[in-house]
């Protein structure tokens, strides 16, 4: 018969050793003692800090002006809106703003004034301009939506009455800059739309005097009109030939060889038959000896041609540019863009933050995490040792 298996004995039952008197210390240091420093802090130490909350986005104008009438031309008097609302999310955390909201309304004087009470949530006195950058990110809580380019800003403050001044502050000042983008725009539009007209005019006076040139040079106003009189010479000579060529018939039958008549007749026809030759020649000439141009009328005609075409451009490309400036013009008298707020910057009745409850239940996550992975690794390392 097989050997019983043989078992194992018992555990011994668990006991309190030095070890776990370390673990129950590290606890008490690690997690207990900073979690209760930070609660006293924020219940006993921490002042009460007041919200305003506004909103507001960046609007433009939309309907059926001049510029919806004139297409494409309307995108040489602006700016697409496209970013206007990234460009004014990153003007409410620029330096610039902060300096001058703190030289207007004094940010270092309100924050600074509870330091001693308060540092950890207030602003330290001699802060410089980038700590006050810092502090700002703290204190103004910006939420922006760029699909919609709506804008939420919430300020915090010690008293209802600064939240809401900083907030109003903070909308005046980026309407300002809205309005200096819209002079900038305008500004822009007109010297552009000048200069394009300036450009358009210069084309249109070099394209008449080219025509002017050429029409002084050959002594021909238009070579079409000119070479559709010459023809009209042609075929009424064409049609004097046929006449007088029946007319010589006719008398071939009924006169004899030598009647003057019909030695009349054939000089006729001779003296038809060299013009019309002279016509031809002059069509083709390139000298003058015979009347001609100076050049054969299809070069002529060519290069009236594209002479013509030069001036139809210029005179269309000359409308432009002053349907432009008008339409620049249209548009520097009004506002293009313009802040529009939606939610006006509100006055706090009680007392929203330092949010204590959050703070503290972080703070003790935190601290127990980083107790517990401490511990782990303690044992980790001891087990293999």
């Amino acid at each position: 018969m097989p050997k019983p298996a043989r078992q194992r004995p018992p555990v011994r039952a668990a006991r309190f050793r030095r070890r776990h008197l370390g673990l129950g210390l590290s606890f008490v240091l690690i997690v207990l003692v900073p979690l209760t420093v930070v609660v006293f802090y924020l219940l006993a130490v921490a002042k009460d800090q007041y919200s305003s909350l506004t909103g507001f986005t960046v609007r433009q104008e939309e309907g059926g002006s001049a510029s919806s009438l004139l297409g494409g031309l309307a995108s040489l008097t602006g700016v697409s809106g496209s970013s206007d609302g990234d460009i004014l999310y990153e003007f409410i955390l620029s330096q610039a703003l902060i300096q001058q909201i703190d030289t207007n309304i004094g940010l270092r004087d309100h924050y600074g004034a509870y330091w001693s009470e308060d540092p950890v949530f207030a602003l330290s006195p001699d802060a410089s301009i980038e700590d006050l950058e810092s502090y700002w990110s703290r204190i103004v809580r910006v939420s922006y939506d760029q699909s919609s380019g709506l804008i939420e800003m919430r300020v915090l403050a010690f008293t209802p009455e600064k939240a809401q001044a900083v907030a109003q502050e903070v909308l005046r000042l980026s309407q300002d800059m809205i309005n200096a983008l819209n002079e900038q725009a305008r500004d822009d539009a007109m010297r552009y739309a000048r200069s394009d007209l300036e450009e358009a005019v210069a084309r249109l006076k070099t394209a008449r005097e080219g025509l002017t040139t050429f029409r002084s040079s050959n002594r021909i106003v238009d070579p079409e009109s000119d070479i559709q009189g010459r023809m009209g010479v042609m075929n009424n000579l064409q049609q004097q030939l046929a006449e007088a060529l029946i007319e010589l018939d006719l008398l071939g039958t009924t006169i004899s060889e030598n009647d003057p008549r019909l030695r009349q007749a054939q000089r006729l026809i001779e003296v038809i038959r060299e013009r019309i030759a002279s016509e031809r020649e002059q069509l083709s000439s390139s000298g003058t000896e015979l009347g001609g141009t100076g050049d054969d009328y299809p070069a002529l005609i060519a290069e009236y041609e594209g002479l013509v075409v030069d001036r139809e451009f210029a005179e269309e490309n000359y409308r432009a540019a002053l349907a432009a400036l008008d339409l620049a013009r249209a548009n520097a008298q009004r506002q293009s863009r313009y802040l529009a707020t939606f939610i006006q910057p509100t006055l706090a009745q009680t007392s929203e933050y330092p949010r204590s409850a959050m703070i503290a239940g972080m703070t003790a996550l935190f601290l127990m995490l980083f107790w517990s992975i401490m511990a782990l690794v303690y044992y980790s390392i001891r087990d293999r040792s």
